[in-house]
């Protein structure tokens, strides 16, 4: 094979795999969030929040796709399912603060006491590039808990 026909044969190869590479990266999209928070709402509300978190905490269930996850929190900050830190379930985050020192959980709890949903910004390292970026976590109240989903921007 000629040097011309072996550079293209790998430059071919690279774009291929290259590209299985990406798209085994890409983040979620703010537009998916919400649909799995849409989803997971739906399941809370026909078979209850009980049978729902079994569902929510399992990290190759359904609701968990790409760097989407559904977590779920009470009114007074203590998780009650995390379809990715299993670890974080029955403990209370009200504290928890970005690297900036802004109350995620606490900020959201306030604004799901006047909406019904909305959207939290605030700074958070991303797993997938180990960088703190922009964060968004969209919420919806059902009952006494806020279903929520985020989304790196």
């Amino acid at each position: 094979m000629d040097m011309k026909k072996f550079l293209i044969a790998t430059l071919c190869i690279f774009l291929v795999f290259g590209s299985f590479a990406y798209a085994a990266t890409e983040g979620g999209t703010a537009e998916e969030a919400m649909a799995l928070v849409d989803k997971a709402v739906a399941l809370a509300q026909e078979s209850g929040i009980d049978k729902a978190v079994l569902a929510f905490n399992n990290t190759a269930g359904e609701f968990v796709m790409k760097d989407l996850y559904i977590f779920v929190v009470d009114m007074s900050g203590t998780v009650l399912a995390h379809g990715a830190k299993a670890e974080l379930i029955g403990k209370n985050l009200m504290s928890l603060q970005d690297k900036d020192g802004k109350f995620i959980i606490k900020d959201m709890i306030e604004m799901a006491k006047t909406k019904s949903e909305g959207w939290v910004d605030y700074k958070w390292e991303n797993p997938m590039t180990k960088s703190i970026g922009n964060k968004s976590t969209y919420f919806r109240k059902v009952k006494d808990i806020l279903v929520c989903c985020g989304v790196y921007r």
